[in-house]
């Protein structure tokens, strides 16, 4: 997929990408700093339909979802949702992302390229940072990299391995740690889309997960983006 980039954020942000250390483990800073809320005009809400509309100047936005904000532009019970922070009319998210969940939600104006980014037949890695109550070892991790049994059938192996704490924003409110109990944080690829699958997936081999980041989509990664901000790239050269 070729693209012209247009950067477009709601503040500063830096631009040093992540790392990979001499043991493989992911390193990545981020600015401890939340951006404040910004208003936003109102949004136009669309969903995908057969005929799959193009957009006749699509762009895609990457977006630092924070914990306990909707994936949707309204809410009828007044929590927190996309328009508190994106104010970019006609885009809609390809894929959602849980209220407890953070991290890498993208949003297009344009319905191939809607598809293109959630066709499961595409098989596109998704990639998340899990903070696990517990310490699991390579034999537990192996589980998941053979695929367990969940409620709704086997998932496909995934991709695994221990990481180094991530230099993350501080999530508001923070998890609750139990005394005495460490935490572990796991890199987890996968490429399906199951409701709740990666907290479903750590929970089976017992180790439930306390806080969930995605930090990749595809081609697509939050890098510096901090809590809270959003980035526009412009795709005048898209190919569906």
């Amino acid at each position: 997929m070729s693209h012209t980039n247009s950067r477009q954020t709601r503040s500063k942000s830096a631009t040093s990408p992540s790392s990979t250390d001499r043991r493989g483990r992911v390193t990545n800073r981020f600015n401890k700093t939340k951006s404040p809320h910004q208003g936003a005009e109102k949004h136009k809400t669309r969903k995908t339909v057969s005929g799959k509309p193009r957009a006749k100047d699509p762009i895609i936005v990457l977006f630092n979802k924070p914990f306990d904000v909707l994936c949707q532009f309204t809410d009828e019970q007044g929590r927190q949702t996309l328009k508190d922070y994106i104010p970019i009319p006609d885009v809609y998210a390809a894929g959602r992302l849980d209220r407890d969940s953070e991290g890498l939600l993208l949003l297009t104006n344009d319905g191939k390229l809607q598809s293109k980014i959630t066709e499961p037949k595409k098989k596109t890695f998704k990639t998340y940072w899990a903070q696990v109550e517990g310490e699991p070892n390579e034999a537990d991790i192996d589980k998941l990299r053979h695929g367990v049994e969940l409620k709704d059938g086997m998932t496909l192996p995934a991709k695994v391995m221990i990481m180094t704490q991530p230099d993350v924003w501080p999530r508001t409110p923070p998890i609750r740690e139990r005394k005495g109990i460490p935490t572990t944080w796991l890199e987890i690829q996968i490429c399906e889309g199951r409701n709740r699958q990666v907290r479903r997936m750590t929970a089976n081999i017992g180790f439930p997960t306390l806080r969930l980041i995605r930090y990749k989509i595809g081609q697509w990664s939050l890098n510096d983006l901090q809590s809270g901000e959003f980035q526009r790239i412009d795709m005048p050269n898209i190919q569906v």
